[in-house]
């Protein structure tokens, strides 16, 4: 059961205070949500880990039902006069209504918040940021990294393109059936690593390699065939079912 509810302060350049038109809840975790009584109760940190149930206005219903118990959440909450509130919360009675009018679902993964961070620095026009933002990208291993890092291969700074090259391969296995359709691309350098990069994968690139293959065109299939031999591996043969 959630503790009583504490005083609300305003967060922004002004310092704490009372804002009449809202306040700013920041909390690293969702406790409980409930669509049906249309209630969110969330952890406060500030506050020593109280939690505190929240109304939430009825035009947020839906977004209400994305947000599940763990997530972090940015509120923004509104004080109201007394009123029939939703009952069981700490808004009903005699208190002041404390209604959700938005609030903002922040990952529970860090690493996801990091790796959002780093492929948004890649569209930055300083190499250096963009160096830092690739190598970043092949630490925390995050998959969607993989097709801009892929373009990254080609970019213009060498430093940038080794560390693509060597992200890709800490990445692995998922990054293989990507890096799989460099093998016929025009250009020798993008050929060349797309090759050494999937055979330093080595053994996690052997199943994704052989499923691009069965889809492949016949261009592609013998690359990968030949590659395939390079790395120690021969892909089975089809078994047709009579």
């Amino acid at each position: 059961m959630a503790d009583e509810a504490p005083k609300l302060i305003q967060i922004g350049k002004g310092g704490p205070g009372v804002k009449k038109d809202g306040f700013n809840l920041i909390s690293e975790k969702v406790v409980k949500v409930d669509p049906e009584a249309r209630t969110m109760e969330i952890e406060l940190l500030a506050y020593e880990g109280k939690t505190v149930v929240l109304e939430v206005g009825e035009e947020l219903l839906e977004d209400l039902k994305k947000l599940k118990p763990g997530d972090g959440v940015t509120v923004r909450v509104i004080e109201e006069e007394p009123g029939a509130g939703v009952q069981g919360t700490l808004h009903s009675g005699t208190a002041k209504r404390r209604i959700v009018k938005g609030f903002t679902i922040r990952s529970r993964d860090a690493n996801k918040t990091r790796a959002e961070e780093m492929l948004a620095a890649l569209s930055e026009g300083h190499w250096l940021t963009r160096k830092y933002a690739v190598e970043t990208l092949g630490t925390l291993g995050d998959t969607r990294a993989v097709g801009p890092l892929i373009e990254c291969l080609a970019d213009e700074v060498h430093d940038i393109r080794q560390r693509a090259y060597d992200s890709l391969i800490k990445i692995g296995a998922p990054s293989v059936t990507a890096v799989a359709s460099l093998l016929t691309h025009e250009d020798d350098d993008l050929r060349q690593s797309a090759s050494e990069i999937i055979r330093k994968i080595g053994k996690p690139a052997v199943e994704p390699l052989t499923e691009v293959m069965q889809g492949a065109d016949e261009t592609l299939q013998a690359k990968i065939r030949k590659l395939l031999d390079r790395m120690g591996y021969k892909p089975k043969p089809k078994t047709e079912v009579l």
